[in-house]
């Protein structure tokens, strides 16, 4: 969190404002930081929540439709993570290859992959709001979730579903992210209890 605080958030990460010449000049001037930075909380993360998923799913046997479904959307969701964090890591690839004769290019082209990386996932959470809405309602429905972290999951859900409503973004945006870190943290003691009881 510091790391965002300190140095990306006056790039203008976290806001609509990013500034392109900026981010392309700090990744020339501290190459790797923001490849180490994006691997971290995209591709380490999505390979994570993929086995998370899975985890997951096999908890929830009472409803095994559910199941599959909250699987499906879990893996789609992995998937999506995985290749914005691919595409935001090529997109500083790019730029700092270019940067030094170009930078116009560079922060045009960092700025162009950048939005794909957002669509993808950076900048909507229609689909983590889709699983963790899942994973919730088959918790509640085979009772394999406790009723604070269902209620956080469906909470969370709501936030991450109305990222897709421009005017709500924003505040959505950190609804879902906020809850999804404490649901995160409720599920992963979920799990460390039920493995402790059997």
């Amino acid at each position: 969190m510091p790391f965002l605080l300190t140095l990306l958030a006056p790039l203008g990460f976290g806001s609509g404002q990013v500034d392109p010449d900026a981010v392309v000049a700090f990744n020339s001037d501290n190459p790797g930081l923001l490849t180490a930075w994006n691997t971290t909380i995209y591709i380490v993360n999505a390979l994570a929540l993929a086995v998370l998923v899975v985890a997951l799913s096999r908890m929830q046997s009472q409803t095994p439709d559910w199941a599959a479904v909250s699987q499906a959307l879990g893996l789609i969701w992995a998937a999506l993570v995985l290749g914005a964090g691919m595409i935001a890591n090529v997109a500083l690839e790019r730029a700092a290859v270019l940067a030094p004769t170009d930078a116009e290019t560079a922060a045009e082209i960092w700025f162009t992959l950048h939005a794909v990386e957002l669509g993808l996932g950076g900048g909507n959470e229609i689909a983590g709001g889709a699983w963790i809405g899942c994973v919730s309602l088959a918790g509640l429905l085979g009772h394999s979730l406790n009723m604070v972290t269902v209620g956080l999951g469906l909470v969370t859900s709501a936030g991450g579903l109305a990222t897709l409503v421009p005017s709500l973004g924003d505040t959505a945006g950190v609804v879902f992210g906020l809850g999804a870190i404490a649901w995160f943290l409720a599920v992963g003691l979920s799990l460390f209890v039920k493995q402790a009881k059997s």
